[in-house]
């Protein structure tokens, strides 16, 4: 299998520092291209997690970093009006030439997810059918042809450009764990990105993954299966979790102990952070986005050296 590593630029981080600038983002997706990384993401939030906005940012990225997949992890695509990220997406797609990944999710239930919709003017309750809606307006716009729609939006015979760099638009891959949301990648999308958890349920909802997908008619094999995990790489195993411990209570402002159930982290050595990749390779992983605490520069040289013992 050829597996491909991303590294998710610390957007959120930086203005938790106190620095909005974004020249270091650029710098470090350009040293992580340079070491042999195949993919650059950014997340997604508006009040909830204050942060770089994810589109214009990677627009950013993909002109000035090229050959490189770039790619939300995850965006939320509910908080936009459809017409407008349809022509945003299809703008960034010709920007990096079809580089670009859609992550993308429903997002969580939790008072602030909750306030930051409020914040936008969206309904939290019906996201799932806002997403759905969305994204099926978004690829019908991006056909280039005349849209009539009447539903949560009404076009009358709309056209909106530029279209996607590539016919059938960028790839959509979801970020979910529940049974509902992993039958709907499978039968919809492109492609399932969860953000963990453990490895055994992981490779339970794989398989999971391929059955729906088989069952929905359609060949497993041409669904991408990425997983977003955070890591802390360092040769004391302690200290490494008690960065990602802290890192995450800073980051979520709940315990550590919550995220962990829901989010594949390891910290320690190289060594057990490329047995701990392989293990979800293994089990179909085929596209790793690494979040990582720390200092970045030296953890990205660390796992491209040890690249082959990530993925093989």
């Amino acid at each position: 299998m050829d597996v491909k590593l991303g590294y998710l630029l610390p957007t959120r981080e930086q203005i938790m520092a106190g620095d909005p600038s974004t020249r270091q983002l650029l710098d470090q997706g350009k040293l992580a291209a340079d070491l042999g990384f195949n993919s650059l993401w950014a997340g997604d939030s508006l009040t909830a997690r204050p942060r770089h906005d994810p589109l214009t940012l990677l627009a950013a990225t993909a002109a000035a970093i090229p050959d490189v997949q770039v790619g939300t992890a995850v965006l939320l695509p509910a908080l936009r009006n459809p017409v407008v990220l349809a022509q945003q997406l299809a703008t960034i797609d010709q920007i990096s030439e079809g580089r670009l990944v859609i992550g993308a999710g429903i997002a969580g239930d939790m008072p602030a997810i909750r306030a930051e919709f409020t914040s936008a003017g969206v309904p939290f309750e019906g996201r799932v059918g806002r997403f759905m809606e969305g994204f099926r307006l978004c690829k019908a716009l991006w056909q280039g042809d005349p849209v009539t729609w009447d539903g949560r939006w009404v076009l009358d015979n709309a056209t909106l450009a530029p279209t996607p760099y590539r016919p059938e638009g960028p790839p959509i891959w979801v970020g979910t764990g529940a049974d509902a949301g992993i039958a709907r990648t499978a039968k919809h999308f492109d492609g399932w990105f969860p953000i963990g958890p453990d490895l055994e349920t992981f490779a339970a909802r794989q398989q999971q993954l391929e059955s729906n997908a088989t069952a929905a008619g359609r060949d497993p094999k041409d669904l991408t299966t990425a997983l977003y995990m955070t890591l802390c790489i360092d040769n004391n195993a302690e200290r490494a979790d008690t960065a990602i411990n802290d890192y995450l209570q800073d980051y979520y402002g709940v315990p550590p102990k919550l995220m962990r159930q829901i989010q594949a982290c390891f910290g320690g050595p190289i060594e057990k952070v490329a047995e701990f990749i392989r293990g979800y390779v293994n089990a179909g992983a085929s596209h790793v986005v690494i979040r990582l605490v720390g200092d970045h520069r030296s953890q990205l040289a660390l796992l491209a050296a040890h690249r082959d013992e990530l993925c093989g």
